[in-house]
């Protein structure tokens, strides 16, 4: 068999992209240069252009790869979960908590929201680019409505909620409590934020005296 090693162009272009996402996430993408790119990953400008025909088409390269990312992450902790109890509360309930777990390095594990960051500037962007990163978010909403769907179908909820919103919430507190953990210094504000809506889902799908 044959292994599939990393080429020095493949490096190369992994590199930038990483430089390109830490700076971005520093400074937003308008004020971060092709120039500052080249030099902090250690390539020539003929490379940067030889992966990048522009910012926009490395701007899409990078909404690529950080959906990628992210939706290996989801996967493997939702996996984790599921081999931890089958039943689908539970296991959401678990992976909420390997979810904390992970966040509980920031920045380290989760520097910044770059799907944040590309709203804020939409327009820097092309179509593609904003229907890309729309995809992305979307993708996510359907990966927790189909398991608040699955979690719905046996324990019904406490109040009237639509799972969409719910859906919404879970990534909407990720982005906040981002925010939140820079401003206040504070490490382990997401991974209180998490906490606190794991127990909001208990509390709207299992009975009062169970939900403690």
């Amino acid at each position: 068999m044959t292994l599939s090693l990393p080429t020095k162009r493949g490096a190369a272009r992994e590199r930038i992209l990483v430089q390109a996402e830490t700076a971005v996430l520093e400074k937003g993408f308008a004020a971060t240069s092709i120039e500052e790119l080249i030099a902090g990953a250690g390539v020539t400008k003929s490379a940067f252009f030889y992966h990048f025909r522009d910012k926009n088409e490395l701007a899409r390269a990078m909404m690529e790869r950080y959906i990628a990312e992210h939706d290996a992450m989801f996967a493997d902790i939702l996996r984790r979960a599921d081999e931890l109890h089958e039943d689908p509360l539970h296991s959401f309930l678990v992976g909420l908590r390997l979810f904390e777990e992970m966040m509980s390095d920031l920045p380290g594990t989760h520097p910044g929201c770059l799907v944040a960051s590309y709203v804020y500037q939409d327009r820097l962007f092309s179509r593609e680019v904003r229907d890309l990163t729309l995809q992305g978010f979307l993708g996510w909403r359907e990966l927790f409505r189909s398991r608040l769907s699955a979690i719905a179908a046996i324990y019904t909820p406490s109040v009237e909620i639509d799972l969409d919103d719910l859906a919404d919430m879970a990534q909407a507190l990720v982005d906040g409590g981002i925010v939140l953990s820079r401003l206040t210094e504070d490490p382990q504000a997401l991974p209180r934020q998490v906490r606190l809506f794991r127990t909001f889902v208990r509390m709207i799908f299992l009975p009062q005296q169970q939900a403690s």
